[in-house]
């Protein structure tokens, strides 16, 4: 009687020091800020050139001048305005601005669906570390990095203090 009461016991504390020894697989390396390089300049400076934030903006309103222009050349295709009227201008005026206003949209559309693009995905901490460095004129600031596959737990490329460094998010 006495072995299978010692049997049970001898049972019962295994079962415990497995259960507290926690899990048996490897745990996930700390999420820490690494540094990819120590100097942010140049960085993003070989990205395929787009409008992007203040350039969209700038792009529609040169867009818009050069509608205004055309316009202010051509007569009227109302029959009623006459050519060089105030009322001529107003109608380029509103013409041009409508035009605007349709190339902003467009242009918030491209850069939301380029945001959506901006995603690396890489092995290990240190296969990203080592592309990164190799490509840091490749890379745009705000660059979410997945680092074996971790979705839950993703890095962002962003600059500290003038340094170019990998962030979970």
């Amino acid at each position: 009687m006495r072995s299978v009461v010692l049997a049970q016991w001898t049972f019962l504390l295994m079962v415990v020091a497995v259960a507290s020894g926690g899990c048996s697989h490897t745990q996930n390396p700390e999420r820490r800020v690494y540094v990819i390089s120590e100097d942010a300049s140049g960085v993003g400076s070989n990205l395929e050139s787009g409008t992007g934030g203040a350039g969209a903006e700038a792009y529609c309103s040169e867009m818009e001048k050069q509608c205004f222009k055309k316009c202010w050349r051509r007569k009227p295709r109302i029959s009623s305005i006459p050519k060089g009227s105030g009322v001529h201008h107003e109608y380029c005026t509103t013409t041009c601005l409508e035009e605007r206003m349709r190339c902003v949209k467009e242009q918030e559309e491209l850069e939301r669906q380029e945001s959506q693009k901006k995603k690396l995905d890489f092995p290990t901490i240190n296969a990203a570390l080592g592309w990164l460095r190799e490509h840091k004129t490749e890379v745009a600031i705000g660059t979410v990095v997945i680092v074996g596959g971790m979705v839950a737990a993703p890095y962002v490329i962003a600059v500290m203090g003038g340094a170019l460094v990998l962030a979970p998010l």
